[in-house]
């Protein structure tokens, strides 16, 4: 009789895109804003990509959250973006699970 080992399914496009909102999130609580804002651009893409895939309703949601997130990192203000990041965007792709 031998232990078995665990398997270890892939993670879902969603929950990847999930961690990495999370991460990027944190990347800038932390201060690496430059990291971050790289981080940022192929989160939004990666968004972009599932979220166009939803439901109208949810597709607005996206394009009304656009707005506001870019408001903030243009104002530099980062911990707003990091809460929008982290919770808004997260709960948006969430959502439909």
């Amino acid at each position: 009789l031998h232990d078995a080992l665990p398997i270890f399914l892939p993670m879902s496009s969603r929950a990847q895109c999930v961690l990495d909102c999370r991460q990027c999130g944190g990347l800038f609580r932390l201060g690496r804003n430059v990291e971050a804002a790289l981080t940022m651009v192929d989160v939004f893409d990666h968004a972009q990509s599932l979220l166009s895939r939803g439901s109208p309703a949810m597709q607005q949601q996206w394009l009304q959250l656009l707005p506001p997130m870019l408001a903030c990192q243009e104002g530099r203000d980062w911990l707003g973006l990091a809460d929008y990041l982290e919770y808004e965007l997260v709960a948006l792709l969430e959502s439909e699970s």
